[in-house]
Parts: structure tokens; C-alpha cells; sequence
């Protein structure tokens, strides 16, 4: 079979490698839908003389992707068939650890401190789901509703999960205003979820392509930073000059994460989601003389991909709306092109 790979310094390259083979504790998948991510471009954009952001356990650049659904067509001779069965709808939740300690045990297998070098990523350090079948540890797929389609599993597979994940953290309500920095495919997600909690959203981003989108997901307000002008000071004039009750920074921009700081009211909730980067806080007047809580919240557990999964089939929401471009593998390379240039919103190959 044929998966896509990336080098380097923005290309794109094609390996040829065997059809997988499912080992006594494995599935093989045929894929349906593999999801674009934003980490994909760390990869993507790695300059040649660098290592990848995750270095190979497998000998040879894998195969990129990492949202991941499709159809098990193949089980290995010790998987339990309440585990795993040829013609089940999954997802993959893309990590694999120890499976022993206590973050595998309860899901949390991307926490596993004890496998070296590193935690096993499908589709960063191992093989993903740019390609017709990919092989992995039964324990990581998860279950796909009949409701939903193979498109909205891959965005479940990690962005949208992500979204999921930190607005349940921060145990959003109806009773909530929540301000969410950056509108790509995890801030649209979150913007689309609150909206279905019943959530007040505001949506800031710098492109207005992307605030468009939010407002059709449900935004009740949607802005752009001015030239000039301080974003929780916007915020503030949003809501009466109390602070958002909740706010969830997307980015990884260290400007967004001070201001989704400030714009929290007394005893608010900041939660950071965007990876990479620093940010500067002055401790006193805007985190311990207004009781803030500011948390970090990455991906989630099988249990809470599954309850992601749950919840957009019975909410009914429509995850397809969050894509604005759907490719074919053979066209990897266009695609990542304007994905890089950060043209629409999310992408998928649908195989």
C-alpha cells in the first residue's frame, strides 16, 4: 500500500510499504476517513537539518495521520471478540503505553511514563491513517456510533475530542459565558459544543474566513482583534465589565493566553488547550486576587473519545460542518499546501 509521509521543509512524499498484517494482540483497519490536524504541520514545516517532532520507532519516516476512522477487517488470534471484531465502525484512540500502570489502565495511555523512549503516536512516531489500512493494539480503537459517519469519527479521533475534553474539565453550563481564542478546528469544535451545552460563545480570531464559520456554528459573538486594541478589555465590554465566566485558549499564541486570563471574571476558569509556546502572568492581580483557576487540558481518554462520540449522536450535531475541504490521498500534497497557509478550516482524506 501507498501512505503519505512527510520529510520535511514542507513537501510531501508517497512510501510504498506492505499491507499490514495484524499481530495476536492487533487490528488492521480499512480506512475510511483520516483527518488533518494542526500538529500535523510541525512535521510538515520541519526544516531538514532538524528531527521530526517525534523521532521514529519504526525505523523509517512513518506514515503521517493521526485521526483515524474506518472498519476493522482483521483481528489478531488473541483478541477478545468483545474487544474488537471484523466489520466494527472505530475510531483510534492513537496512543499506546505500558498498558500496566495507572494512566493506561483508566485510558490515559499518551500519560504513561514508563515505556522509553517514548509513548507510541500513530501517525507521529508510528505508522497513522494516511494510507488504505493501518495496524494497531486493539485496546486503542473505540467504537464508532452507527449514527455518525466516518468523517465526524476522525475529527472525534483528536480535535474535536480535544474540545470535548477541555469544556467538560471545566464543567460548562448553561449558566456559562465562555470566550474561545482561536477558531480552527479544535476552537470551532468548542465553539460548536458550548453552543449545544447552551453556553453564551464568544469567538475571537484574527481571520475572518474562520469567525464566518463560528457564527454558523453557533456563535453569539464573533470578533477579531482590533490593530491596537485589548482583547479581554473587549471582553470585559462584552459582558457588562464582569469577565467571561469560563475561557478556553486554542492557539498556543502567548498574546491569546494572557488575554484569555484577564478576560476571566473573579473566580473564572482559564483553560489552555494550544500547544507549544510560553506566557508571561503577573500572579498577584491576575490569578490570586481574583481566585482563578487556569488549567491545561490535553486530548482525552478512550472513555472520554467515546463519550464525545455520545454525545454528538445524541445532540445530533452535524461534526461535518467543521470541514471545509475533503481530499483524496493522491491530492496530499495541495491539500497540506493550503492547510499550511491556513486557508478554510479543517481538511480530510476520505478513502
Amino acid at each position: 500500500m501507498r501512505g503519505v509521509v512527510f520529510p520535511g521543509n514542507r513537501k510531501i512524499e508517497y512510501f510504498e510499504v506492505p499491507d499490514p498484517m495484524p499481530g495476536p494482540l492487533d487490528v488492521v483497519i480499512e480506512m475510511k476517513a483520516s483527518g488533518m490536524c494542526g500538529t500535523d504541520l510541525q512535521n510538515y514545516r520541519r526544516p531538514l537539518d532538524q528531527p521530526a517532532y517525534m523521532p521514529s520507532l519504526i525505523g523509517r519516516p512513518p506514515i503521517a495521520g493521526h485521526e483515524p476512522a474506518g472498519i476493522v477487517c482483521a483481528v489478531g488470534s488473541a483478541v477478545p471478540a468483545q474487544l474488537a471484531r471484523v466489520g466494527q465502525r472505530v475510531m483510534v484512540h492513537h496512543y499506546q503505553g505500558c498498558n500496566a500502570c495507572a494512566h493506561c489502565r483508566t485510558g490515559w495511555q499518551q500519560l504513561c511514563r514508563n515505556v522509553q523512549p517514548m509513548v507510541r503516536v500513530y501517525g507521529n512516531n508510528d505508522d497513522g491513517g494516511h494510507a488504505p489500512y493501518l495496524k494497531v493494539p486493539a485496546n486503542t480503537v473505540v467504537t464508532l456510533p452507527d449514527s455518525l459517519s466516518f468523517e465526524a469519527g476522525a475529527a472525534i479521533a483528536c480535535g474535536t475530542g480535544t474540545a470535548y475534553q477541555a469544556l467538560r474539565r471545566m464543567h460548562l453550563s448553561a449558566a456559562d459565558t465562555i470566550a474561545i481564542f482561536g477558531q480552527g478546528p479544535v476552537g470551532l469544535s468548542a465553539t460548536q459544543f458550548a453552543r449545544a451545552m447552551n453556553a453564551r460563545v464568544i469567538a475571537i480570531d484574527t481571520n475572518e474566513q474562520r469567525l464566518e464559520h463560528a457564527r454558523r456554528l453557533g456563535a453569539d459573538v464573533a470578533f477579531a482583534p482590533s490593530g491596537d486594541g485589548d482583547v479581554a478589555e473587549a471582553i470585559l465590554e462584552l459582558t457588562g465589565g464582569q469577565g467571561v465566566d469560563k475561557s478556553l485558549e486554542t492557539s498556543g499564541a502567548a498574546s491569546a493566553r494572557s488575554a484569555a486570563i484577564r478576560a476571566a471574571k473573579t473566580w473564572g476558569t482559564c483553560c489552555f488547550v494550544g500547544e507549544g509556546g510560553e506566557v508571561r502572568i503577573n500572579v498577584s492581580p491576575e490569578l490570586l486576587r481574583r481566585q482563578m483557576t487556569v488549567m491545561g487540558s490535553w486530548t482525552f481518554s478512550t472513555t472520554g473519545q467515546a463519550e464525545c462520540a455520545a454525545f454528538v449522536a445524541a445532540k445530533g450535531l452535524d461534526v461535518g460542518q467543521l470541514y471545509t475541504h475533503r481530499w483524496t490521498l493522491d491530492r496530499a500534497e495541495e491539500a497540506y499546501r493550503l492547510f499550511d497557509q491556513g486557508v478554510g478550516g479543517k481538511g480530510v482524506f476520505l478513502l
